[in-house]
């Protein structure tokens, strides 16, 4: 199997630490971003992955707008996304859906259930 390259989205220095080293001990291939901005960026520069994590309450531009923004562009359209917020609330869920999300997982993440949800979305 090979590995599967992934962008990941969040403000937090620490918790891009931490999915980092949960991602690539699983054999992932990851990129980082501090916002959604900055995932845009690293979109048109570096082309598509395999799957984008992202957080939901970031500066700049939040996920739901970066979700957005990613679906409107056809390149991404099939891309799968995954939200990974301390956000749990059935109404924030269900924006993430209809902005285009694939699914969601509650921080603080277990790192099987993060590994299991790469491996059903990609």
């Amino acid at each position: 199997m090979s590995a599967i390259s992934i962008l990941t989205v969040d403000d937090s220095p620490s918790m891009r630490a931490l999915l980092r080293h949960t991602l690539t001990c699983e054999g992932h291939v990851v990129a980082e971003a501090e916002d959604g901005l900055a995932a845009l960026d690293w979109l048109s520069a570096n082309g598509k992955p395999d799957l984008v994590i992202t957080d939901i309450n970031m500066p700049n531009m939040d996920g739901f707008c970066l979700i957005e923004a990613v679906r409107a562009q056809d390149v991404f359209r099939d891309m799968p996304m995954l939200v990974l917020s301390t956000e749990s609330s059935d109404e924030k869920k269900s924006r993430a859906r209809n902005a285009g999300a694939t699914g969601w997982i509650v921080k603080p993440f277990d790192p099987e259930k993060l590994a299991t949800a790469v491996r059903r979305v990609t």
